[in-house]
């Protein structure tokens, strides 16, 4: 399989029970479940599945749901179980692919041998990696903003989104519009937000506010800070669309959510599950390690802390080289190298991030970048994460603001992270270098040519 278009990736929101896709297969006619990020399913009926491609199985989808052509670049068919999950590229069998799951476990994740011999993946229909957050200010239909939005949410509420507690509630409040309708004051909707905060909330908020709305039970007693500010926020949703005056619709919310995300700097990223090392507490102790996912996109490399729910570190493809090894009967890792400080001196940082997916995710940065020369001169000046390159450049968008809270989830928290220091001054590695000249990597952006020297990748998948 050509890394440059699949890709596969550790499971987030669609971790669900066991289910199908192929609910049964006669001679020629298969009954296919295709499950949407809400959970709905579109059933479909197809002739000869074990050769149907991705492609006419997603032009089946996007006639059902009656999506207009921009569907066809948005939306992707992704192979999903709770072990692992793959974006098929147009041109995969999804049949033949399911048969050779048990292949792709053992290769791709470190799960036991009785859990390969369990998983079964099914067939889900959503957002495209390779899709730019830029393009998505462009949709208007709103069912495919539906679709966007349901995904959104699912990514959000499960925390594969870590968000601080303000945009938790700014995006919870637009959440309870789409459900309750328009915020009245005295109207039953606070006793559902008591009874559903999951619905609204990541879980660990909610753990975190046990109780929160328990004010509303009594007239007149009053609310707890959590429950105030989503509150607030749900009064203060807009009921007229910013761009004409009318009254808002429900793309008009759709719409807020996405561009909500869109300040976050791993939105519509690949996720990938790994570990780093801890820094060690002493001299003569060893940290252990810890579990991370790494998001990769069009715009850069972000390693979140798996169970703290923040950012250890957040690099633009500008500010890193890469690679990978694979050391026989050593564990594979993917370097990533960028500029620090040891003590007050620049240095070279290296993080090892240890994964049985660090080819793919090297392959996906490679590929990632490829897109990202290939657009046009305004692209990198739609991201989220940083400023235009070339001020003088053609003028981008009017820009989201970047989160910059003290504190934030979303910035990177290096001290919490083991990396190597180093500097090279030509004859050889030491541990003090004024400024960073060279690079162990020769896998990195050239930001002086604009361009990318591409290392041709094998037959395989990306994985994110």
């Amino acid at each position: 399989m050509d890394g440059t278009e699949g890709s596969a990736g550790q499971p987030g929101p669609a971790e669900r029970s066991h289910r199908s896709s192929v609910s049964s297969v006669g001679a020629r006619v298969a009954d296919v479940l295709v499950y949407l990020a809400d959970d709905t399913v579109v059933p479909l009926a197809v002739e000869n599945l074990p050769s149907l491609s991705a492609h006419e199985l997603h032009r089946a989808v996007r006639e059902v749901l009656q999506l207009p052509d921009i569907g066809l670049d948005v939306f992707a068919l992704w192979l999903v179980s709770p072990l692992l999950e793959v974006q098929l590229k147009p041109k995969h069998q999804p049949y033949k692919l399911g048969r050779q799951w048990p292949e792709l476990l053992l290769r791709f994740t470190s799960a036991p041998d009785d859990d390969v011999a369990t998983d079964e993946p099914f067939l889900q229909f959503r957002r495209n990696v390779f899709f730019p957050k830029r393009r998505e200010l462009q949709i208007h239909d709103e069912e495919v903003l539906r679709l966007l939005y349901e995904e959104a949410k699912g990514n959000v509420l499960a925390a594969r989104y870590p968000c601080d507690v303000e945009d938790c509630e700014a995006l919870g409040a637009l959440v309870c519009r789409v459900q309750l309708g328009p915020y009245q004051p005295g109207q039953p909707a606070a006793c559902v937000l008591r009874e559903k905060l999951d619905s609204f909330l990541p879980a660990h908020l909610c753990k975190r506010g046990q109780g929160l709305f328990a004010a509303l039970r009594g007239r007149g007693a009053r609310a707890g800070p959590g429950e105030q500010g989503l509150l607030n926020a749900y009064r203060q949703v807009q009921e007229t669309s910013s761009d004409n005056g009318c009254e808002a619709t429900l793309g008009t919310h759709y719409r807020a959510y996405l561009l909500k995300c869109h300040e976050l700097p791993f939105y519509g990223c690949a996720f990938f599950h790994g570990e780093v090392d801890k820094p060690a507490p002493g001299f003569l102790h060893r940290g252990g390690r810890k579990p991370v996912s790494v998001a990769i996109s069009l715009e850069g490399v972000h390693v979140i802390d798996s169970r703290e729910k923040h950012v250890l570190l957040g690099l633009r493809f500008q500010e890193l080289s890469w690679d990978h090894t694979s050391p026989e009967e050593e564990e594979p890792i993917l370097w990533l190298e960028f500029d620090g400080e040891s003590e007050g001196t620049p240095v070279n940082k290296l993080l090892k991030i240890y994964s049985k997916q660090a080819e793919l995710m090297s392959s996906l940065i490679e590929y990632c970048i490829e897109l990202s020369q290939a657009a046009e001169p305004a692209g990198p000046q739609d991201s989220a994460t940083g400023p235009p390159l070339d001020p003088s450049s053609s003028p981008a968008p009017v820009q989201r603001p970047r989160l910059r809270r003290q504190g934030s989830v979303v910035c990177s928290r290096i001290q919490h992270l083991s990396t190597i220091d180093y500097v090279e001054d030509g004859k050889g590695i030491r541990r003090v270098k004024p400024k960073r000249t060279t690079s162990f990597f020769s896998r990195q952006l050239s930001l002086g040519q604009g361009s990318y020297t591409v290392v041709q990748t094998g037959d395989n998948l990306e994985q994110g």
